[in-house]
């Protein structure tokens, strides 16, 4: 028998308090350390305003927060246990004849919501912000701008063209690939001898051609030229470069299945995208498994006392799960272990460990 419908929408509503209020402390936080850091790195450059940061940051924040989602469900889950536990509401409930899995039952529900939510609709929401904080911010932070914003891995390209292969790198990527800040291109002719060194502020995809913008080209026999505009030609996609380049995080929810289709018909394995479109999935198991192991740590001492060894036993508990989280990720982005495997081991397992200590503690 699960709980009145009075008292599950009482305690569901104690849990989404507890976590939306860390989440917006969280918010607050990475706000303001983002916001010092951009001005830090950004304070001397042509075109910055605390006003351009302030709205650069304020726009990215939502994709820096999604990896703070399951932590504030874990140590908001704790916070609501405690304190029903505190006001003796937990002691009411259990002396109605309620057990645990009863009274947990909102906070797992609340755990499943919130997961389902930041996946179908926070994540897009927040990929956009970033792709607009990532518009406003072009430019400013010069050769620096993917360690700053964080979207684009520091990867060579080798690409073919019609007058030969080049090798290719760029600081940014934006409109999927399409277009790139901060250009780097080395270009050598058929025979594979050394022709010229390109370096561009932007550079656009055309049909089978970058089109280069401000560029600047070096060569082993003449003085450095300098080139408002300059083509070089080239036999890679918006896809491939994306792939290449930019980072999974970057793309929605909703857009992936549709990028990892094209990159497999392209040849290209999407390792890396299609661990981040089932980890996305499997975020409303994870968010469930942060709820059990909060009131596995939690009732117990609520009971006992320990108010110590509780958040030392939650802090231990996220941190041994966010430690596999990002191992498998790594094995799974690099196509070791499939990554559907990858992606849901986390979450299967800390809802068996979660569940584990709540039957040892409360069936014996």
């Amino acid at each position: 028998m699960l709980l009145g419908r009075t008292l599950t929408i009482y305690f569901s509503g104690r849990f989404i308090k507890a976590i939306f209020g860390l989440f917006l402390l969280a918010m607050a936080l990475i706000y303001l350390f983002d916001v010092l850091e951009l001005v830090r790195r950004g304070g001397d450059r042509e075109g910055f305003s605390i006003l351009r940061v302030s709205i650069i940051s304020l726009f990215r924040v939502p994709l820096l927060l999604e990896q703070v989602i399951p932590f504030t469900v874990l140590f908001g889950s704790i916070a609501a246990f405690v304190g029903l536990s505190r006001a003796l509401e937990l002691v009411v409930t259990r002396a109605a004849g309620m057990s645990v899995w009863q009274f947990i039952f909102p906070a797992v529900t609340v755990g499943l919501v919130i997961g389902l939510l930041s996946v179908t609709a926070y994540n897009p929401a927040a990929v956009w912000m970033q792709h607009k904080s990532e518009e406003i911010a072009a430019g400013l932070f010069g050769a620096e701008q993917s360690l700053v914003l964080q979207t684009t891995e520091e990867v060579w390209v080798r690409q073919d063209g019609l007058d030969g292969e080049s090798v290719l790198l760029a600081k940014q990527l934006l409109n999927g690939g399409e277009t790139l800040l901060g250009v780097t291109i080395f270009t050598f002719d058929r025979t594979g001898t050394f022709r010229e060194r390109v370096e561009a502020r932007e550079a656009r995809l055309g049909n089978h051609i970058w089109y280069l913008t401000d560029a600047t080209v070096y060569t082993t026999d003449a003085d450095p030229e300098s080139y408002s505009q300059y083509e070089i030609s080239t036999f890679l996609t918006a896809t491939e470069v994306r792939e290449s380049i930019g980072s999974p995080e970057s793309i929605s929810f909703w857009k992936l299945p549709k990028f990892i289709e094209l990159a497999r018909n392209a040849g290209l394995p999407a390792y890396r995208y299609t661990l981040q479109y089932q980890t996305l999935l499997a975020r409303p198991l994870l968010l469930v498994a942060m709820v059990l192991i909060a009131a596995s740590v939690s009732l117990r001492v609520s009971r006992f006392g320990g108010l110590g060894k509780m958040i030392l036993g939650g802090i231990l508990a996220g941190f041994v799960l966010y430690v596999l989280t990002e191992l498998t990720k790594d094995f799974g982005g690099a196509g070791i272990i499939p990554p559907i495997v990858a992606a849901w081991a986390p979450g299967i397992f800390g809802v068996l460990m979660g569940l584990t200590i709540l039957l040892h503690q409360e069936d014996g």
